[in-house]
């Protein structure tokens, strides 16, 4: 749909009932998805919170984070004279999924959906801290992964290990790679004359394995994918992020990977 004034806005929706962690272990981080646009006026302000809240969530937790962001750039904005080079198509294909799961009225930029249960406008700063409060947490998959670069342009990651969570409803094991410390100057649209500064910005989204209904939290599951590369690619500047998604949608655990230096 076109986006409009209170489209940029929004307001926040329901929440899913989520199942009950089985692993007697630490609880994991929780998931933070931003959909946004460099096309929207309010997404650059969501973009600061949220790269905020999440440093400051890894500093008082004595490195270890507590919420982990994946910033995925929708192209519905594009027409209103700006083209955001970060958005795709099937990161607004999955902020309508959320929209059918949370039960919502429309898309909106900037919107949180935390867990893949709740949601907000991503610049209400009180409603999503809370949001990552009440969001339930589980023990981070014990995923290892091996890195290789079969070609200059392609990166590959596999990956072997048990995802501590039972995954009622069958669902898959994903891999986002994304990037930080992007800065984009924007010639036009909304915010024309700005220097945009983006983190946690979703390049890839990649399919581990499935998950079959009823699967042992403790099943070891393993699987490769390949990422390829963009021209200005440097790893000290990516991540990886892996959860596990039910049919409905629901983080059921998510793990965080530094990429080595000279990968």
């Amino acid at each position: 749909m076109a986006p409009r004034f209170l489209a940029c806005f929004g307001r926040g929706g329901a929440t899913a009932s989520a199942p009950e962690p089985v692993e007697d272990l630490a609880p994991g981080p929780v998931l933070v998805e931003l959909f946004s646009s460099q096309g929207c006026a309010a997404s650059p302000e969501a973009d600061a919170l949220v790269a905020r809240l999440a440093q400051e969530s890894s500093e008082t937790g004595g490195g270890e984070r507590a919420m982990v962001v994946l910033g995925f750039h929708v192209d519905y904005w594009d027409y209103r004279g700006w083209k955001d080079p970060f958005a795709a198509s099937a990161w607004t294909v999955r902020q309508k999924a959320y929209v059918e799961a949370l039960r919502l009225d429309t898309l909106f930029t900037p919107q949180v959906v935390v867990q893949g249960r709740a949601d907000c406008v991503g610049t209400e700063q009180d409603k999503l801290a809370q949001a990552v409060r009440d969001a339930p947490r589980y023990p981070s998959p014990a995923m290892k992964v091996k890195f290789q670069r079969p070609n200059p342009s392609t990166l590959q990651a596999s990956f072997t290990g048990a995802l501590h969570s039972r995954v009622d409803g069958g669902g898959s094991v994903l891999v986002a790679l994304y990037e930080s410390g992007v800065v984009t100057d924007c010639g036009r649209g909304e915010n024309k004359g700005k220097s945009l500064l983006n983190d946690h910005v979703v390049r890839r989204l990649e399919k581990v394995a499935a998950v079959r209904d009823g699967a042992s939290a403790r099943k070891a599951v393993s699987g490769s994918v390949q990422f390829p590369l963009w021209d200005d690619f440097r790893a000290t500047k990516c991540g990886l992020v892996l959860f596990v998604q039910n049919s409905a949608l629901q983080v059921l655990g998510v793990q965080h990977f530094d990429l080595p230096d000279n990968v």
